[in-house]
């Protein structure tokens, strides 16, 4: 490998291991916090949605659990 491309693959892998965290000013907390920009804006819904996949799947996100496609778990 050359010198050049020794240097040009640290470069790559120093640029992908930085952080890409950025700091939040306290007034800009107020729009981060907006139920509408959380993953999951409405909570019964994703449980809803959460006991459908884990009764079609047999599988929990996350989780383990038994059960099978019947949803008796």
């Amino acid at each position: 490998m050359s010198r050049l491309a020794a240097l040009l693959l640290l470069l790559g892998l120093a640029a992908t291991s930085l952080p890409g965290c950025a700091s939040v000013r306290p007034w800009e907390r107020e729009i981060l916090s907006r139920r509408d920009m959380a993953w999951e804006p409405d909570a019964l819904e994703a449980q809803r949605r959460n006991h459908i996949y884990f009764s079609k799947e047999a599988a929990l996100a996350g989780g383990g659990g038994g059960g099978g496609g019947c949803g008796c778990n």
